[in-house]
């Protein structure tokens, strides 16, 4: 679990091919690994890796082929800038929002322009997940925790401030770039609760009915 508040930029030291899935070794930079362990989770630009190695300048995670099918991983390349983050523990601080590192989709940043100090970012998202993004709501974009100024067809805007545009990418945010997008988890559940989720149990589910029923809905 983690928070969306980035620790450190990193950089890809390599990215092996192996036996069709990929080793991964990252620079983690500034980050310190002193409280990291084998096993342990480091957010890299919002996916959760696991850390199989710990080489001394960084780390070392594999990469599933699921992992390869829903993120950008499979085209990155050596000298890559990647934003870090360790999972969080019980004395966080919980400055951003739930992140479970849990890539949704992939989203392309359609505009970027300057707003006084601060960089103004439309991103498109999959349609898919158009519905899970709320204007004023939480978005995690590789890896920070944002949020969605304004939602509207062309997608969802973003106002980057100086600090964030430093400590992390998206600074060099280009128009095309694709990011990693993860949509804020009370969505994705509340969404399967309403819809009834796996349950054969129809008594079990929350619906409008329901809710209307105990005072949440009118």
């Amino acid at each position: 679990m983690f928070t969306g508040i980035i620790e450190a930029i990193g950089q890809v030291a390599s990215v092996e091919p192996r036996q069709g899935d990929v080793r991964l070794r990252i620079d983690s930079g500034a980050l310190d690994l002193a409280d990291v362990r084998l096993g342990d989770s480091i957010a890299t630009n919002g996916v959760c890796l696991t850390v199989v190695e710990l080489p001394g300048n960084g780390f070392v995670a594999d990469v599933s082929r699921e992992s390869l099918q829903h993120t950008l991983i499979g085209q990155w390349q050596s000298g890559d800038t990647v934003n870090l983050e360790k999972a969080l523990t019980p004395s966080t601080r919980m400055g951003g929002h739930i992140v479970t590192g849990h890539v949704d989709g992939v989203g392309t940043v359609r505009e970027r322009q300057a707003d006084a100090r601060s960089i103004r970012l439309t991103v498109e998202p999959p349609a898919e997940l158009c519905k899970y993004i709320a204007g004023k709501g939480s978005i995690t974009v590789d890896g920070i925790s944002l949020t969605a100024n304004a939602v509207h067809e062309r997608g969802f805007e973003l106002n980057i401030v100086p600090h964030t545009a430093e400590q992390t990418t998206l600074f060099h945010a280009r128009v095309g770039q694709q990011v990693h997008l993860e949509v804020d988890i009370i969505a994705r559940y509340l969404e399967q609760l309403l819809s009834g989720g796996n349950s054969h149990d129809a008594g079990s589910r929350l619906s409008p009915a329901f809710l209307a029923e105990h005072g949440f809905w009118k």
